[in-house]
């Protein structure tokens, strides 16, 4: 019996229709003449807890990290151990199973690491489905390839989930736990994608706020050929004077004088530079997802989660080919199909596709139809099945609308332009021109029909009014030629500030992520790459910075803003966190395994190495923001202003690891004036007849005669009068001094801070175990017949 193990239940379903009838429906599969076909819901098994592999685990610890499993784990998620049991029965059965996951290194481990958890040994079939219509699923199911040939592929989905499980649980807690030192609340999540793209937006955020725009000038002339008059713009020499460091000139009575200059044409110009060539655009490629967000969110506004989403439905309705695709080629193999794709586009109910689509040249092939750029999914593309777009909602339509376009513009010619560059030297200053001559619009033709859109972004224009500039119509000229100076204006302009990002916009950082590399070596290596994250969890990555409360979304175009708890995660981590070097490197890597080479145990001890580095630097870390004062004992914690019974004083956030306190002074720590000498510190007992163990109706307080009070003290006269004084509570006073009270010992070493010993203390409520390096460690063990219970 043959078994088909799909990725969802929409999947199988479309499987089942494509295998010879009838469909018996059961529960969680579907029985055909063919065989069975049952299906997953996405990942059924997750990666265990810290806690699932040591309960000590739950609490969060500095000293616990990095947590590095020996040997990993995976859970049957609770949602999904119906289908599991399902799936094991019918694998049991099986004589033959065929992998149906999507086809990307994800759907290849979602099935495989269910296969692996039950140690399945049955020969395993692959079927790669790039479009859900019954054309191609027929096609593909004749065409199974061995489920070995995708080893890579499963090794580098498995490598990377294992990364980010080391580094977003063992970074997560880290720097949570930095924050708890300094008084923050909150869960601070460290992801290995996410953290350097959320510093994407608050290094983004801080160029704006410190941006301070400049004013400049440029200088343009009319010049006068015996074939036409054109404008040229004035090139200002390195030694110019009145320029700034990106030689631009900021001072106007210099531009005032040369204009005056130029208007006193004592000599002609001449043309010293003439320089024509043809150039050729090749047609837009295909959308890979990352594309097809980039653009959609450019024309409709849409953010990107939306447009996988959209995407997804319109590949369910079998409308267009596999979404999460990081590929812009197409296998030679579907070149066959175009004639239909474009007749169905032809009759479509829209004019423009319909349009478009009738001036297609078949003969024409472009660039895209390459099988040595093909992994296991192409371009997305529309496919063979006829769509009534009035059926569509209006964001299926738009989608589908780009799709089609694209597609389209594979059969139209290349765009054929002629390049013209000028220079001009007049009066000894160098005057610059170009032009572009358009000699064949070819595919460009399908995206100029609305001219530009109303809603460009800083970007655009600047990429519009440089086009414009090259579009200049110049007369016929040559090198040598004499030209005269007609006249001549300047322009104040400024600088513009960088814009914020969009969702979109960000995720095109994401995919370009080399742009904002550090090492120069490293943005080399790295321009080629797929950049960080994948197709399909980067939309993800974004909605889930939103949703932390780490980014807000503002104005009708939904700019990303980073909120305050985002400025206080990326300023405590490191370099190596927040900028997108390691990140890069490593997605690289885990391409490289993809295809075979490297070794996933090479890439996980990397990992852990790195991890392991992070979380030390961690333990060092402050998190101090502007107008917080860092403690200078312990310099992990911050100064806090507390109330305690004498009035206001400062205490350390970091209590009881640190009880650093000073008095307050006009609203201000006064850290260098400070009367606490913790080496002087007088200890106390729970015995009550020691002097400074006073009973105040049923409060208990302590008391130091003639000294500073410390924040430890004012705490627990806070916290005793509520907990009727529970003697081992975390501020529970303990002896140092021995006295008949307590009973030393070095037999038992303290497993907190590994450095004291183990002490038996009478306390008020009977014997209890404290460490002899009190104050710097408070831990307390309950005694068990004059043992410690450790």
């Amino acid at each position: 019996m043959r078994l088909y193990i799909a990725e969802k239940p929409s999947m199988g379903a479309e499987i089942a229709k494509c295998l010879t009838g009838p469909v018996q429906r059961k529960d969680g599969y579907l029985i055909t003449k063919d065989g069975i076909v049952t299906w997953a819901f996405g990942h059924i098994l997750r990666q265990a807890e810290p806690e699932e592999y040591n309960a000590k685990y739950k609490n969060w610890k500095a000293e616990d990290l990095p947590i590095i499993p020996k040997q990993w784990k995976m859970i049957i998620d609770e949602s999904c151990k119906k289908q599991f049991g399902i799936i094991k029965n019918l694998i049991d059965k099986a004589d033959e199973i065929v992998h149906a996951g999507d086809p990307d290194r994800e759907g290849q481990l979602l099935i495989d690491e269910v296969l692996d958890y039950l140690n399945c040994q049955k020969p395993v079939k692959r079927i790669l489905l790039n479009a859900l219509d019954e054309e191609s699923i027929k096609k593909a199911n004749k065409d199974l390839r061995d489920n070995r040939d995708f080893l890579n592929l499963k090794k580098s989905a498995l490598a990377r989930a294992r990364a980010d499980w080391l580094i977003g649980m063992n970074l997560s807690r880290a720097y949570t736990l930095a924050a708890r030192r300094a008084g923050k609340k909150g869960v601070f999540a460290v992801g290995r994608v996410k953290t350097p793209t959320l510093a994407l937006v608050v290094r983004r955020e801080r160029e704006l706020k410190d941006f301070k725009p400049v004013d400049y000038f440029t200088i343009k002339a009319i010049f006068a050929h015996q074939n036409g008059e054109f404008s040229a713009t004035w090139k200002p020499k390195d030694t110019q004077a009145g320029l700034d460091f990106e030689n631009r000139l900021i001072d106007e009575n210099i531009a005032k004088a040369l204009i005056g200059k130029f208007a006193q044409k004592t000599e002609a110009g001449k043309i010293i530079a003439y320089q024509k060539a043809q150039k050729k655009e090749a047609q837009r490629l295909p959308f890979s997802l990352s594309s097809l967000q980039v653009l959609a969110g450019k024309k409709y506004g849409y953010d990107p989660q939306l447009v996988l989403d959209t995407a997804q439905k319109l590949y369910e309705k079998k409308l267009t080919t596999y979404p999460r695709s990081d590929c812009e080629y197409l296998p030679q193999s579907q070149f066959s199909d175009a004639k239909i794709i474009l007749q169905n586009l032809y009759n479509i109910n829209e004019k423009q596709l319909a349009n478009w689509a009738k001036k297609c040249d078949l003969k024409t092939k472009s660039r895209a139809w390459n099988d040595k750029k093909i992994t296991a999914h192409h371009a997305i593309i529309p496919t063979k099945v006829k769509v009534n777009l009035m059926s569509l909602t209006t964001e299926e339509r738009n989608i589908y609308f780009l799709i089609a376009q694209a597609y389209i513009a594979q059969f139209y010619p290349v765009h054929i332009y002629d390049q013209t560059k000028i220079s001009i030297e007049y009066m000894q200053e160098l005057f610059v021109t170009s032009g572009r001559v358009v000699k064949q619009m070819g595919w460009k033709e399908l995206y100029v029909q609305n001219n530009k859109e109303k809603s460009l972004n800083e970007d655009d224009k600047k990429e519009d009014n440089e086009e414009k500039e090259e579009q200049n119509s110049l007369p016929l000229m040559k090198k040598g030629d004499e030209v005269e100076y007609v006249k001549g204006e300047y322009d104040k302009k400024s600088t513009k500030p960088p814009t914020r990002f969009t969702s979109s916009t960000l995720l095109a950082g994401m995919k370009d992520i080399h742009k904002y590399v550090k090492d120069v070596e490293v943005k080399k290596k790295l321009k080629d790459i797929y950049g960080i994250g994948t197709e399909s969890t980067r939309a993800t990555i974004i909605e889930d910075l939103v949703k932390r409360n780490f980014l807000q979304l503002e104005g009708k175009k939904k700019y990303l803003v980073p909120t305050q708890s985002a400025y206080i995660l990326i300023d405590a981590l490191p370099d190596e966190m927040t900028y997108p070097d390691s990140t890069a490197v490593w997605e690289d890597y885990l391409h490289s395994l993809s295809e075979g080479q490297g070794t996933i145990e090479e890439f996980l001890a990397k990992q852990a190495e790195f991890t392991q580095n992070l979380c030390i630097k961690a333990t060092k870390t402050v998190l101090v923001q502007e107008h917080e004062y860092k403690c200078p004992r312990c310099n992990q914690g911050i100064l806090v202003k507390r109330k305690g019974k004498n009035g206001e004083f400062w205490g350390c956030s970091n209590f009881p690891n640190c009880r650093m306190t000073c008095n307050d002074v006009d609203g201000k720590p006064d850290i260098e004036k400070t009367k606490f000498n913790f080496n002087n510190y007088r200890q106390m007992s729970y015995n009550n007849s020691d002097k400074n163990y006073i009973k105040s109706g049923q409060n208990e307080i302590f008391q130091q005669d003639n000294q500073l009070i410390s924040a430890w003290d004012l705490i627990a006269r806070e916290n005793t009068k509520k907990m009727n004084f529970a003697p081992k509570e975390k501020f529970s006073a303990m002896p140092i001094e021995k006295n008949k009270n307590t009973k030393a010992t070095s037999k038992y070493l303290c497993t907190r801070c590994k450095e004291g010993n183990l002490r038996r203390i009478r306390g008020k409520n009977g014997w209890f175990w404290a460490c002899s390096n009190y104050p710097h460690c408070t831990a307390t063990y309950d005694d068990n017949n004059g043992i410690p219970v450790i």
